[in-house]
């Protein structure tokens, strides 16, 4: 089983990153906008340092511009993981000019590629046949969009096994852990997930209610 935190908020890494309750940290220019940073003035090195200092193995940044510049991104990005002692993991889109780049990326860096922005169980025979290491279902979403989302994760899940389970299935976009717990239940045991759902893992009421209750026997006696 492996969590990963999903913002691009440095505080929210710091809150919740000495937990140990995550492998790494998941970041897009989406989330970077949302926490204010401007996706090509990124001060990657000092971020995927931070990252590392807090304990992460592994930190995920998305191409974003030009398939020309991909090459160039991951290999800076690759670079600065190497330095800083984690594995960086490049996300790359699931649309046909991002995916027609992969093979390039993978033949001239060798580093794991996520395949993102995933909304069809189809989306894993690109991900299989490229040899990516993850793909990252956006789950909340589809299920917004009225997609049959748990149906397409079993499918999912079937397809990487006939692939010989070498993509690894990553879920983003969840909404809440009542999610998580249906999902693991067909045998999904990844997830990336925004840092207030990371909070309602730390608690629950009943929990604190009994720890209360103990806390009381104790003066008690």
């Amino acid at each position: 089983m492996d969590l990963y935190i999903d913002t691009a908020e440095t505080d929210a890494w710091k809150e919740l990153m000495p937990t140990r309750l995550f492998k790494g940290i998941t970041t897009n220019p989406l989330l970077a906008s949302r926490a204010g940073l401007s996706y090509p003035e990124i001060d990657w090195v000092g971020l995927t340092g931070l990252a590392a200092e807090l304990g992460a193995k592994e930190f995920h940044c998305q191409v974003y511009g030009p398939v020309e510049s991909f090459i160039d991104f991951a290999g800076a990005r690759y670079e600065d993981g190497r330095k800083a002692g984690l594995q960086v993991v490049i996300k790359v889109p699931l649309v046909e000019p991002a995916i027609r780049a992969v093979p390039g990326m993978k033949a001239a860096l060798g580093g794991p590629i996520l395949m993102t922005a995933c909304y069809d169980a189809k989306q894993m025979f690109v991900a299989s046949a490229l040899g990516a290491e993850y793909i990252a279902p956006y789950f909340g979403r589809m299920l917004e969009g009225g997609l049959p989302a748990y149906e397409a994760m079993a499918q999912m899940l079937a397809i990487g096994e006939l692939a010989g389970g070498k993509t690894r299935m990553l879920i983003a976009s969840l909404r809440n852990p009542e999610q998580m717990v249906r999902l693991a239940e067909i045998g999904l045991d990844c997830f990336t997930i925004a840092p207030q759902i990371a909070r309602d893992l730390l608690t629950d009421s009943n929990s604190v209610a009994a720890v209360a209750d103990f806390e009381a026997a104790a003066k008690a006696g």
